[in-house]
């Protein structure tokens, strides 16, 4: 269970950190704001874009992430574990990806990569907890 708090709880603090960011780019933007929301190239764009896409995703990993270590907590392996803060990771990847691109339309490795760590973690997840509940059922 500690590691699936610890998980939940830097998902939170990535949703957080990408809100204040998005505060920050505002109060810096010397254009008008309507002006560097639509640059795809500028840093503010950059951050509403990074933070969207967390809230995308972080609140649906952090309730799968809950579930397994509130269903399996004694049970909880050294894989399942890893795959939890796997996902965690694949979400700062992503966003660190968006953050330092050229701009939010352009792929990189880091947006790949995090982008196909948080499907496949989400995927295997997800077919834990259907899993756990079919062992349940029958």
């Amino acid at each position: 269970m500690a590691i699936a708090l610890l998980s939940v709880g830097l998902l939170g603090l990535l949703v957080f950190l990408l809100g204040a960011n998005v505060s920050r780019e505002r109060r810096s933007v010397a254009v008008t704001q309507h002006e560097a929301e639509a640059n795809p190239k500028s840093g503010l764009r950059k951050a509403i874009r990074a933070h969207g896409n967390c809230i995308e995703y972080a609140p649906m990993l952090a309730l799968m992430i809950l579930a397994i270590g509130l269903a399996i907590p004694m049970l909880l392996s050294w894989w399942i574990a890893a795959l939890m803060l796997a996902a965690v990771a694949s979400r700062y990847v992503h966003a660190a990806g968006i953050l330092t691109g050229g701009s939010i339309y352009q792929a990189n490795t880091l947006k790949r990569l995090g982008a196909a760590g948080t499907y496949i973690t989400g995927i295997v997840l997800s077919g834990v907890l259907v899993g756990r509940a079919a062992a349940l059922v029958f």
